[in-house]
């Protein structure tokens, strides 16, 4: 599966590979980054709420207990108060003493005077001779018959907190109701203070998510949506499985849409039964700043992906342009055109491998020449060779014929005993065969000197006691390689040459040594040497480049050959002074130690 996604992808072009690259590179991390943050910053814009949903209702809590408990408070002087319970039980004989009375006791209307914390105060009691001045009342049939009034009976001491409509104005007040005992009297009373609805409307008013404040009844006492004010809980399409709950954090349809309900409970000290501040908000006005943000965060990704994009596919464009302009000229050079030059600016990888293909293309071109050189040579060192080869042949004769008539010499000369003719019969044989091999490029060194042996000994046979020689060969140039009749010339020309005019006779001295890198040859014969003129002469020779009719191998081929093998560099030194022989010597690279 990998290696054809790898084939796969190595047959897209360079330019929509970096396209591809482009897109999962920056796509994906921004995909998967934008959903995880998404997700985050929904969970963190709940989480935030819900903590300042808390903080608010538990503001809002404090708040409307230090309201109400200035009710409270006023209800705890006022069943305290004697002068109070006996204006509420004295039997009046007149109106003007119910006036008096009244006048005389101003404390209800100081504290509505003192605390706008409270609207209204009112006490029932059943004493016909009282003046409903709506402080002092009456109880009616209907409010002796209601709920509230009936459960005030019930409780002696502790303090209700009921939704109730005010007599007067005939508007719904959250009240605090407690039973108050009038002192020397079996007779009781009940008390009603009318919280101040506009101070619970205030605290609700700053609160940024919907808050009410609701009795046991889920009645709504206050709200900071004014509608809502004086509504229940059902009408408000609230969840019925919240109404009855306590303090938490719920989830609810309210109003046909999913939102997040906190509810703190409120119960003052002495009371019988509790309020509840309830804060709702819907999950959409939640994350609503967050979807904005998550919006405007696409919108700028969507336009900077865009913006990337055309840029990537602009640089593609460059680089594959680039890449196509090199890959043309790659065909050119394959086609043989060498003269091509690229032109790529840039000092990039694209830029140096422009470079370098066109000194890699200068480059093949000067082998190419070079090689076209090197054949030129190798055709002339090898047409040399074929002259050495001819010139060897001192006739038209057939080698085997030439050959079988030594073998039967040698064999002749053997079996009648004459054994150093047969030795040097066998010793032309060799030399000749190895002169008609001479077509090989190259020889072992030590078969070269074998060659020179042979013509040494068949001279030695010749000249017997004139002629002496010696070999001195460094071992570490036995296995040199060097073209062939290389040394048998000089050694051939340094006999001629030291037995000419020299009664004594001759001694040759072959001297092969390693020197560096280099493998000197050195052929020294005590001959009667040359005079200044001559060795110039003979110097000026080497060099001449056609060579006569007739003329046998010498020195001159010797001298070409071993240019045409090693170079211009390379070639036959001669020294020689008269009377004092001569010294003929040459260099071969110790490298050249294979064929």
């Amino acid at each position: 599966m990998f290696q054809r996604l790898v084939k796969l992808l190595n047959d897209i072009k360079i330019r929509n590979k970096l396209l591809l690259a482009f897109l999962l590179v920056t796509m994906l991390p921004v995909l998967l980054v934008g959903g995880y943050l998404t997700i985050e910053m929904k969970t963190m814009a709940f989480e935030n709420a819900l903590e300042q949903a808390s903080i608010n209702v538990d503001r809002v809590k404090k708040r409307t207990e230090e309201v109400i408990d200035v009710s409270q408070d006023i209800s705890y002087r006022l069943n305290n108060d004697t002068r109070l319970k006996k204006l509420a039980i004295r039997i009046y004989e007149s109106t003007y003493d119910v006036v008096e009375a009244y006048q005389d006791y101003p404390d209800m209307r100081e504290y509505l005077r003192l605390y706008k914390e409270i609207s209204n105060i009112r006490l029932y009691t059943d004493n016909t001779t009282l003046l409903n001045n709506w402080e002092l009342l009456n109880p009616t049939t209907a409010v002796r018959t209601s709920q509230w009034y009936q459960r005030a009976q019930r409780y002696d001491s502790l303090v209700g907190w009921e939704y109730i409509e005010d007599e007067r104005d005939h508007l719904k007040y959250l009240s605090l109701i407690r039973k108050i005992e009038l002192e020397g009297s079996t007779k009781t009373g009940v008390l009603i203070i009318n919280v101040n609805s506009n101070q619970l409307n205030s605290i609700l008013g700053q609160e940024s998510f919907e808050t009410m404040i609701v009795d046991d009844k889920n009645n709504i006492i206050a709200a900071n949506r004014k509608q809502r004010a004086g509504k229940t809980l059902a009408d408000i399409s609230f969840d019925t499985k919240l109404m009855g709950l306590g303090s938490g954090s719920y989830e609810a349809v309210v109003d046909g849409e999913a939102s997040k309900i906190v509810i703190e409970e409120l119960k003052p000290q002495s009371s019988r039964n509790a309020l509840r501040i309830i804060s709702v908000f819907s999950n959409e006005s939640i994350v609503k700043e967050p979807n904005r943000i998550i919006r405007l965060a696409i919108m700028v990704i969507v336009i900077s992906v865009v913006l990337a994009f055309l840029l990537i596919y602009s640089f593609s464009s460059l680089f594959s342009r680039r890449v196509m302009y090199l890959s043309k000229h790659i065909n050119r050079v394959g086609t043989g055109d060498f003269d091509t030059t690229l032109k790529i600016d840039g000092n990039d990888e694209i830029g140096l491998l422009a470079r370098q293909f066109n000194a890699m293309v200068r480059s093949i071109n000067d082998l190419m020449l070079e090689v076209q050189k090197s054949n030129e040579q190798n055709s002339l060192l090898e047409q040399k060779q074929n002259d050495i080869r001819f010139k060897m042949l001192a006739s038209q004769i057939n080698p085997h014929f030439l050959f079988n008539a030594l073998e039967s010499i040698r064999m002749e000369a053997h079996m009648k005993g004459q054994v150093e003719i047969a030795r040097v019969v066998r010793l032309l044989g060799k030399m000749m065969r190895s002169s008609l091999e001479v077509g090989r490029s190259k020889i072992p060194l030590k078969q070269e000197l074998e060659v020179v042996r042979c013509y040494l000994d068949i001279q030695q046979f010749r000249y017997e006691e004139r002629l002496k020689y010696q070999f001195i060969v460094d071992p570490a140039t036995e296995s040199l390689y060097i073209p062939p009749l290389i040394v048998q010339p000089l050694v051939e020309n340094a006999v001629i040459h030291g037995l000419d005019n020299k009664m004594e006779g001759a001694f040759v001295t072959v001297e092969i040594q390693q020197a560096g890198d280099y493998a000197l040859f050195t052929i020294t014969d005590n001959g009667v040497g040359m005079t200044s003129e001559r060795l110039d002469m003979l110097r000026s020779r080497l060099d001449i480049q056609e060579e006569r009719e007739g003329e046998r191998i010498g020195l001159r081929n010797v001298h070409d050959r071993l240019k045409l093998s090693y170079g211009e560099e390379y070639g036959l030194t001669i020294e020689s002074r008269p009377d004092e022989g001569t010294i003929i010597s040459f260099r071969i690279p110790m490298e050249d130690l294979s064929l």
